[in-house]
């Protein structure tokens, strides 16, 4: 039996993997959350009855708490998603960043790697640990170019700095220690079910309320984006079929400029809403000063795993920011509740 053990399970990207694997595989889930405020049991809610999904809140820095769990659900693979991941809550208070993703995730490799020490024969050779980060590990480019998978680090925020220091560490246990890990690193995530304080679900819920839209600079720096979906199924496909001691970028293939998606959002709401603000929605948008050490373009290159996995991001920028768009209209009851939380 395939048992996924989860961490960070209740988060955007987190919980669209524990519907991916509940919902297209036969595994069971164990989704280990400590429910700060980006985490929303309410995006479980289609499988939180499934007998093969069990949830726990908790820390995974509490190493008495998740030895317990892995003992108990005996898992085949850990997928560490527990992590803060917001660029501008770093850059005004780093430590919960430090706290969370740097000791967090030693914390949760030291108990990992001692229960596979316990494991044998086939139970052993079959545990995996995948890490998923983010492509903000190297900074920023230019023009022209993508980040591949031998791209230098050169984290800019403190959030991309500790994301790039638990890349080292678990890198540094698959060399020391022969623990069987690997790590993703992904392109920007858009989709249903992401807290409302990320530019496309802040632009929406934004719109809606006939608030300013905010636009950093002029808009013009460049994010690649990746429907959460095709991100889960990646994921799986990494954790369950990449090479150990490899690293996989994830990326849609969807570059833009962040006004051009900003204007994309407001196009689409003038078509699906009846009453538009005179002007339409892109009237309500405002360029505020820009973020300190705002990286200027992301850009990924997704061709390994393409090649090795046979993985294609199913949604395009179109399709994806639709389907997303729609998703907000008629799923009030999951955002509005959060609003007064989001930043």
């Amino acid at each position: 039996m395939t048992t996924v053990f989860v961490t960070g399970g209740a988060g955007f990207i987190g919980s669209a993997v524990c519907r991916y694997l509940i919902e297209r595989t036969d595994a069971q889930v164990v989704n280990l959350d400590k429910l700060t405020y980006a985490g929303n049991l309410q995006s479980l809610k289609t499988i939180e009855d499934n007998p093969r999904y069990r949830f726990v809140q908790g820390d995974i820095g509490d190493r008495e708490l998740v030895s317990a769990l892995l003992r108990d659900a005996r898992p085949t693979h850990v997928m560490h998603l527990a992590a803060e991941s917001h660029v501008d809550r770093s850059i005004r208070g780093a430590g919960d960043f430090i706290d969370t993703n740097i000791v967090g995730t030693f914390r949760l490799l030291e108990a990992a790697r001692a229960y596979r020490d316990e494991l044998s024969g086939e139970a052993r050779d079959q545990f995996r640990f995948l890490h998923v980060s983010t492509d903000e590990v190297y900074g920023t480019l230019g023009d022209t170019g993508y980040f591949v998978e031998t791209t230098p680090y050169a984290p800019n925020s403190p959030y991309s700095a500790s994301k790039a220091a638990s890349d080292h560490l678990v890198r540094a246990w698959f060399h020391t220690y022969g623990f069987p890990a690997l790590i993703s690193n992904c392109s920007n995530n858009y989709g249903p079910y992401q807290y409302p304080e990320k530019l496309v679900g802040r632009t929406i819920t934004r719109a809606l309320a006939r608030q300013s839209l905010p636009v950093f600079g002029q808009g013009l720096n460049i994010r690649d984006w990746l429907y959460v979906e095709d991100h889960a199924q990646a994921l799986w496909l990494v954790v369950s079929r990449g090479r150990l001691g490899e690293q996989y970028n994830i990326g849609g293939r969807n570059e833009r400029r962040n006004i051009d998606l900003v204007k994309r959002i407001c196009t689409l709401l003038d078509a699906k809403t009846s009453d538009a603000p005179a002007g339409g929605y892109a009237s309500l948008i405002e360029f505020v000063v820009d973020r300190a050490g705002h990286d200027f373009r992301y850009a990924i290159d997704a061709t390994k795993i393409e090649t090795e996995l046979g993985w294609k991001a199913e949604h395009d920028f179109d399709s994806g920011i639709e389907a997303t768009v729609d998703w907000y209209l008629t799923n009030e009851w999951w955002w509005k509740p959060l609003l007064h939380g989001a930043a």
